[in-house]
């Protein structure tokens, strides 16, 4: 589930929140997943993963992860990002460029403490996308971080990235091929509306 706080009254955001809606009316699995693309520029490539989008506050999009991993590497050194959310029970598609940057201290603690043990043992245990020897010293290193006295403090190394679009595009597909597009671009303090060719 994605969690809408302080809906925003710009016109791309209340339709990315009425097509939440219809996707959830119909038990749309993995909702909150999201597709995050990234650009190393020390590889000069571009890399993708899922994550699970936690708010939309008023314009931004928020996710937690580990700062030390690949993508937030990427994110510091290039902080423009591309996302893709598919409701494949509606069958809309949302793409999405943004801007982005790390959440506060203060916000990744209050954060933090409001989850589970389980959730925060695996946050401090993982060495995020590093190698390790095998699957089981994965588990071993978790079981050990769960029997931790400090599950509610959150790690310097983990916290929230939120990002602030500029640019919506919805897509709705049709049996047909004659799939709508509608695009907004932000414009100043406006969004430019337009309606692109399937």
């Amino acid at each position: 589930m994605i969690n809408f706080i302080n809906d925003s009254v710009e016109e791309p955001y209340i339709l990315l929140k009425k097509n939440y809606l219809d996707a959830i009316s119909v038990k749309q699995k993995s909702v909150e997943a999201i597709s995050i693309a990234s650009f190393s520029k020390d590889k000069n490539e571009v890399d993708t993963r899922f994550v699970n989008l936690k708010y939309v506050d008023n314009n931004n999009f928020i996710f937690f992860t580990n700062y030390n991993s690949k993508k937030s590497v990427e994110f510091e050194s290039h902080d423009q990002i591309a996302a893709v959310l598919y409701w494949g029970s509606i069958n809309i598609q949302i793409r999405i460029k943004a801007k982005i940057k790390k959440t506060s201290t203060e916000y990744n603690q209050k954060y933090f403490a409001e989850r589970s043990p389980q959730k925060n043992a695996l946050a401090i245990s993982s060495n995020q996308s590093k190698p390790i020897d095998s699957y089981e010293s994965v588990v071993k290193k978790y079981n050990k971080s769960l029997e931790s006295n400090d599950l509610k403090e959150c790690p310097n190394y983990w916290g929230g990235y939120s990002f602030t679009p500029y640019y919506f595009e919805f897509w709705e597909g049709s049996n047909s091929r004659l799939n709508k597009r509608d695009m907004y671009k932000k414009n100043g303090n406006n969004w430019d509306h337009s309606i692109l060719q399937p």
